[in-house]
Formats: structure tokens, C-alpha cells, sequence
């Protein structure tokens, strides 16, 4: 497997990634009725933000964007977000992916990674972060809407680098 940059051409192997993931509900807090321009907008981060595949041959199995969580007197703290496509799932690409967001955080002089908004019942995201050195500073009680569970927390999490 690789990381490499996005390209513009990958958005066609990108996008049904990222549509299945807002499309089941239940760890992305995207509106699923969203169409392909506006969720690119949102998923593509311009400079300095940072956007990635991973990929294996010719395939794209998941994807990442990173860059600055707020402006301002904020911009020393990271963030970042991962979409693995669903037959990709367990075999290490959230991992690859989520490495390699810290490692461009660090190299770029951020002081911490913080993800604002992790479904606290995405208990592999919950716990591929904590392996990776993220503590839950915080959970938002009842601010996801799970199709399944109903209203479920969010988790802030956060790491020094």
C-alpha cells in the first residue's frame, strides 16, 4: 500500500468512498444529501491543507485530508479525517492513513492532532486512536444522530506531537 497526494483524477474512485461512508449514517457527520460538488468541496482541502489516497496497485482503498483545526491563534493545533472504503476495512489502511496524518502534522511544526467530532460508538476509530497515543478530552452528549442507535455523543480527542 501507498500514500501519495490526491489528484484530480482520483476524485472518480475517491468519491464512492466517501459517499458510502455519509451514506450509511453511522461514523461521519456529513449530510448524506450532499451532492458529489459540495462533499469534493469539503473533502479536498486547498493548501496548506493536505489531502491524501492510499492505494493499492491501481486502486484507491482510503483516503485522508489534514491541515490546521482552527485559523489564527489555533493554527498550531491539527486535524484530520480518514475514509477507508468498506471491503478495504481491517487491513491496516486507517492505520497507514492516520500515521501518516500525525507524521505531516509533526514535520509541519503542529503542536497536537485533534479530531472534534469522533461517534463514540465508531469503536474502531475510538480505539485505532487511542493505540495512537489519543486521549478523549471530551464527549458532546446526544450530538450524533446514529441511524441506528439514535442520538449517540461525540468525542473530542486529542494528542501532543
Amino acid at each position: 500500500m501507498h500514500i501519495r497526494e490526491f489528484a484530480e483524477a482520483d476524485w472518480v474512485q475517491v468519491w464512492p468512498i466517501v459517499e458510502d461512508v455519509i451514506t450509511a449514517g453511522d461514523t461521519f457527520p456529513y449530510d448524506p444529501a450532499w451532492p458529489a460538488e459540495v462533499v469534493h468541496d469539503v473533502w479536498v482541502e486547498r493548501p496548506p491543507g493536505h489531502t491524501v489516497v492510499a492505494e493499492e496497485g491501481d486502486r484507491i482503498l482510503g483516503t485522508a485530508k489534514m491541515g490546521a483545526n482552527r485559523p489564527g491563534p489555533g493554527a498550531h493545533v491539527a486535524t484530520a479525517s480518514f475514509m477507508v472504503a468498506a471491503d478495504a476495512r481491517g487491513r491496516g489502511v486507517g492505520r497507514a492513513l492516520a500515521e501518516y496524518a500525525l507524521d505531516w502534522a509533526r514535520h509541519r511544526g503542529y503542536a497536537a492532532m485533534q479530531f472534534n467530532a469522533v461517534v463514540e460508538t465508531n469503536e474502531a476509530a475510538v480505539e485505532l486512536y487511542r493505540r495512537l497515543g489519543f486521549v478523549v478530552i471530551g464527549t458532546v452528549p446526544e450530538a450524533f444522530a446514529h441511524p441506528a442507535l439514535g442520538r449517540v455523543g461525540l468525542h473530542v480527542m486529542h494528542r501532543r506531537l
